[in-house]
């Protein structure tokens, strides 16, 4: 009897030990997007007239990341670096309406082999469609059961969506069955992703959630009650700041949520943009540029992430980084592994930052124009240097100044954040290193565009 206690003891421990270990819940992730949010379009950054209280929150409860860059300056590349950690343009994703390609393997697919539930609720525009541009009709047509780059063909359980962006009474694909909706765009957005995250919530099962927003894009149509605030204000400005203060209420409907389900502590909500302003420099911060440009003005964003369990004091961080690294850091967050991954991932892992355990991003972050197109405009960024070549093709009033011919352009953002002091006669050498690393990036892209990372990747 004496031999078998402390047995029993020790496998009592073991167990102890194996079913804690098992309580830690993997994760639930949401990422939230806006369309068309600039970097100045909330209140935390110092924006005098737009009233964001529940972004605000979010910026003092979590981390706030100072320099959020998207990956291309319009909506349908942004996203798909988003779903792939991949440079949009390794897959043909130019420009707005491009399609993602369907080989691409996108997080919704590596963490539905991983058993989370996966919704997407809003704006997809990954299947290669434009939607209706007739802005009178809400535009932004239902994705269907037979489109081929539909939600469900690339990953995701249950989907409510549209293949562009939508504002009031907009008709929406449930599941691909065309499905008329009443009210404003954003809270149908969320309405329905929070209907995903209860059921999700109630079963005990982790729950990947995307919800990307067709605002603050035009037509810019708000509830009169979301304007009001503004009223004193022009009508152009109280319908723009109208549509972000949906936005931003219903990003306070997700957070409240989420507390009231008791899964706020191990959920990681992740809350950006897809491109820079587009509504003026109030939009963009001031910051050089606009939406459709490669200058700060186009790619710089809003970026905040919550996950108390991980990040349980308020901090803000400068580093880089890009929605890019939204994939591989979804996936080393839930610790699920893409075992067929196609290479290369132009993203980074941000977890070390989570843990304020990363002073830089380790590599730069390339941006260019259009691949397929010689002597389009391209940057590199490699903090604090910003490389701009070929910035001459990118004329007219988004583009550069008139009469800036120079070939080369390189700027130290952190002292020049407006991009207006060109130091690349001060330093041809930086300017030939960082012009070697961008010629090879896009030499790698262009591969990858002919199809060379499909034939190297594990067969299915």
């Amino acid at each position: 009897m004496k031999r078998i206690l402390p047995l029993l003891a020790l496998h009592l421990c073991l167990g102890a030990l194996a079913s804690g270990a098992q309580t830690t819940p993997r994760p639930n992730i949401v990422l939230v997007m806006a369309d068309d949010q600039g970097w100045g379009d909330t209140g935390y950054n110092g924006h005098p007239e737009l009233k964001t209280p529940h972004l605000d929150a979010m910026a003092t409860a979590g981390l706030r990341l100072n320099r959020f860059y998207t990956a291309h300056f319009n909506c349908s590349p942004t996203r798909a670096s988003v779903m792939t950690g991949r440079h949009p343009h390794r897959m043909g994703t130019f420009s707005p309406g491009s399609p993602i390609r369907a080989q691409e393997l996108t997080v919704a697919k590596v963490l539905q082999g991983a058993g989370y539930a996966t919704g997407h609720f809003g704006k997809w525009h990954l299947n290669g469609k434009n939607g209706d541009r007739d802005t009178k009709t809400s535009p932004g047509r239902a994705i269907l059961a037979n489109d081929p780059l539909s939600p469900g063909k690339l990953g995701f359980d249950e989907w409510v969506s549209a293949d562009n962006f939508f504002d009031l009474d907009p008709v929406l694909g449930r599941n691909g069955v065309a499905e008329k909706f009443r009210g404003d765009g954003s809270d149908i957005a969320m309405d329905e992703a929070l209907k995903f995250i209860r059921k999700q919530a109630g079963a005990g099962k982790p729950f990947f959630t995307v919800v990307w927003f067709g605002n603050p894009h035009v037509p810019h149509e708000p509830l009169p009650a979301d304007k009001a605030a503004y009223a004193a204000l022009p009508e152009k400005d109280q319908n723009y700041y109208g549509e972000i203060t949906g936005v931003d209420r219903n990003v306070g409907k997700l957070r409240a949520a989420l507390r009231e389900l008791k899964v706020a502590e191990h959920t990681v909500v992740w809350y950006c943009s897809d491109n820079g302003g587009a509504a003026g420099p109030k939009s963009t911060g001031n910051l050089r540029g606009s939406k459709g440009t490669l200058w700060d003005g186009g790619l710089r964003v809003p970026g905040l992430i919550e996950w108390p369990a991980r990040i349980p004091k308020p901090f803000a961080s400068d580093v880089p980084c890009s929605t890019l690294d939204i994939y591989p850091t979804v996936l080393a967050a839930t610790g699920v592994g893409a075992a067929k991954q196609i290479q290369p991932l132009d993203g980074v892992n941000l977890l070390p930052l989570f843990d304020q355990q990363m002073a830089a991003r380790g590599k730069a972050i390339p941006f260019v124009a259009q691949i397929n197109r010689p002597g389009a405009h391209a940057a590199l960024l490699d903090w604090p240097y910003k490389l701009h070549t070929d910035a001459s093709g990118a004329r007219g009033k988004k583009g550069a100044v008139a009469g800036e011919v120079a070939p080369a352009m390189l700027f130290d953002v952190s002292k020049d954040p407006k991009e207006t002091t060109n130091l690349a006669a001060q330093q041809p050498e930086r300017v030939a290193k960082m012009t070697a690393e961008l010629v090879a990036w896009k030499s790698s892209v262009e591969r990858s565009l002919a199809g060379a990372d499909y034939a190297k990747a594990p067969a299915k």
